[in-house]
């Protein structure tokens, strides 16, 4: 759908921003299969990561994809992914990104920024909210947990279809130790573990706590 969608007819397709210590990058989502519509558009995340210097990249990267013949209405919503702990909007942590956003409105400050609604939420919970409803987790009843293995751990739980949101299972206890120190991709990579040493010995001990915990249905 183009920008001159007719009133009261709602776009297929919509932006999505997700937001990095490295990198932040967007995309228009075809809201229908959850697939990208043409490519996606990076820029290196400002440093420090201040809540003003990030608006500015992600108003830029909203105005390249609003620029596209496939974008949406111009004032249709977006969503954006943050690594931190977001209640109502809210960012309760900052992982990756400058202590400055504790606390800060998320939701109001890129609201204020684009002009247009918001929706924030924790990068590893717009993962899990994806496959429950594009991916594996597609009408499957009970717990669907999705697992995101990066700088850290994250982790969403899907009940029946709905978000359980922030759920920090990257901080569970194994063995003595917080288990994304052991488990996640950044240590197998400084630590120069194997892959198949990683995988058998550290990440499928971590993964076999969580089953033991919750025993999800996904």
């Amino acid at each position: 759908m183009s920008s001159g969608t007719p009133q009261g007819v709602v776009s297929q397709y919509g932006i999505g921003i997700d937001i990095g210590g490295t990198g932040t990058k967007g995309g228009i989502v075809d809201l229908t299969t959850g697939q990208l519509v043409g490519e996606r558009f990076r820029i290196p995340t400002p440093q420090p990561a201040t809540p003003q210097a990030v608006a500015g990249v992600v108003r830029q990267i909203v105005d390249e994809l609003q620029s596209r013949p496939e974008a949406p209405a111009p004032d249709s919503h977006v969503g954006i992914v943050f690594p931190a702990i977001i209640k109502n909007g809210v960012a309760l942590s900052a992982a990756n990104v400058d202590k400055s956003w504790i606390n800060t409105d998320v939701d109001a400050l890129m609201t204020e920024t684009l002009g247009r609604e918001v929706e924030a939420l924790n990068d590893a919970d717009g993962a899990g909210l994806a496959e429950a409803h594009y991916g594996a987790g597609r009408g499957k009843e009970g717990l669907v947990m999705v697992i995101t293995l990066g700088t850290g751990i994250g982790s969403a739980m899907i009940l029946n279809g709905q978000l359980v949101p922030n759920a920090e299972l990257g901080h569970l206890e194994i063995d003595g130790h917080d288990a994304e120190t052991r488990a996640s991709a950044a240590a197998r990579e400084r630590e120069q573990l194997p892959w198949k040493k990683w995988a058998t010995k550290r990440l499928q001990r971590y993964f076999s706590h969580v089953e033991f915990l919750f025993s999800p249905s996904l």
